[in-house]
């Protein structure tokens, strides 16, 4: 069988593209059959992967960070030909910014130790997570990190999770804040909102642990929300999200449910997996697959 390699050479500033020839070479001495495709564009992945699903060239292997990955699942599920249940497998070699998903997995962060363990066929079978029918395997959000996300992109200059942190700083300043009707499995909230962030696993943004009690294989989301707060109340949460003792906090509310609508104005954008999937929406659907993706990895 024939493994489809989608690598994007722009993850963690271009450094993904400099490691091609390493990747290709440890794919070779692991012995692993593949085509490589390189994406060009934001959503190129999601095509690549799409027509490698449909052409049972599998299985498909994501070389990038977590927002390379987003875009292989949302084209295997997007697939005309069905996907085994549950589906995948599908293999991360994690040379992205934050690697998030692979980090929270305990997938190697070098080329040839995530290639061998790939090659070996472990897998763990977790959760998919969906915000308005976008797939996402590590966190989605709206409010504060949609905006944190977008103050990402427009910063240039700065490279690693640190500029994470720089861009949630400056969002901070701004103090956006929305209203909002939410409701999940066992409750309701309707009134002044400054985030909502939806983990299925526990980290986001290489640093931040917005839902330390995620687990990714329970059939459920983990989410927390909070309503408006002072810039002093943000500064004063941001140093604990690095541990995710924020959520002992009385203004952070923690549940965890199978369905969450959010209602909102004005209108937010979408993060999922740390990119923007949409952007101006007032109505939110967040739902979760149980146990829909193989994932070569430890086991738990």
């Amino acid at each position: 069988m024939t493994a489809t390699v989608i690598l994007n050479p722009y993850a963690n500033r271009w450094k993904c593209g400099r490691e091609a020839d390493a990747v290709e070479n440890d794919l070779g001495r692991a012995g692993i059959d593949y085509r490589l495709y390189i994406s060009t564009e934001r959503g190129h992945a999601t095509t690549l992967a799409r027509a490698g699903v449909e052409r049972r060239d599998l299985p498909l292997i994501a070389v990038g960070g977590d927002g390379t990955l987003n875009e292989i699942i949302n084209g295997m599920f997007q697939a005309a030909a069905p996907c085994a249940d549950p589906a995948g497998p599908v293999g991360i070699v994690p040379l992205g910014t934050c690697n998030d998903l692979a980090t929270m997995l305990g997938i190697p962060a070098g080329i040839d130790a995530s290639i061998a363990l790939i090659k070996s066929g472990d897998t763990r079978t977790i959760d998919v997570g969906t915000a308005n029918g976008c797939y996402f395997v590590n966190n989605s959000a709206v409010g504060l990190e949609t905006e944190v996300a977008l103050q990402n992109d427009r910063m240039t200059r700065l490279r690693g999770v640190f500029r994470y942190l720089v861009a949630a700083v400056l969002t901070i300043m701004k103090r956006p804040s929305w209203h909002a009707e939410m409701s999940w499995d066992a409750g309701h909230y309707e009134g002044s909102l400054t985030l909502v962030s939806v983990g299925n696993t526990k980290r986001t943004g290489g640093m931040f642990y917005m839902t330390p009690n995620a687990i990714p294989d329970d059939g459920k989301l983990d989410f927390i929300y909070a309503p408006a707060l002072t810039r002093m109340q943000m500064f004063q949460l941001l140093p604990q999200t690095l541990k995710g003792t924020h959520v002992s906090e009385p203004i952070i509310h923690e549940h965890r449910t199978t369905r969450l609508t959010i209602r909102t104005e004005p209108a937010t954008a979408i993060q999922t997996d740390g990119e923007i999937s949409a952007t101006d929406t007032t109505d939110i659907n967040f739902t979760v697959i149980t146990k829909a993706l193989a994932i070569f990895a430890p086991q738990a």
